[in-house]
């Protein structure tokens, strides 16, 4: 898995609507959420406290983040999904487990979701 400094130096954002970051900046200092693009008032340490950087925490934010991208793309809310697809290859790719160079949208990013699912035992709703 990489650090939150390995990501905070080469993450770049593939995503229109920043939704990636937002929860990659729940992880981040706030003194350091300049650094993904965020601007802060003063040090930014008064006003965020961030989820602490490990696997476990990093997990259960993708769990999570599957769970409505698998919403979003059965519903075939084409923007919706593709934006959860950025989120989903983004934790894929601080994970470093297999999926970070997954490249298949097809079907609103349904193939990313399922193969995140079945590496890490989350719900498959497509799979009942």
């Amino acid at each position: 898995m990489k650090s939150l400094d390995q990501v905070l130096q080469a993450y770049k954002s593939a995503c229109l609507d920043g939704r990636d970051l937002a929860r990659l900046a729940l992880f981040v200092p706030g003194d350091r959420l300049k650094e993904i693009g965020y601007m802060v008032k003063g040090d930014g340490k008064d006003f965020h406290i961030p989820i602490e950087w490990t696997k476990e925490n990093i997990l259960s934010q993708l769990k999570e983040d599957v769970g409505f991208g698998f919403e979003k793309a059965l519903d075939e809310r084409g923007i919706s999904s593709s934006f959860m697809y950025s989120v989903v290859k983004m934790w894929n790719w601080v994970l470093e487990e297999g999926l970070e160079d997954f490249d298949d949208y097809g079907e609103y990013g349904m193939p990313l979701f399922q193969a995140t699912a079945l590496k890490y035992g989350f719900e498959d709703p497509t799979n009942e």
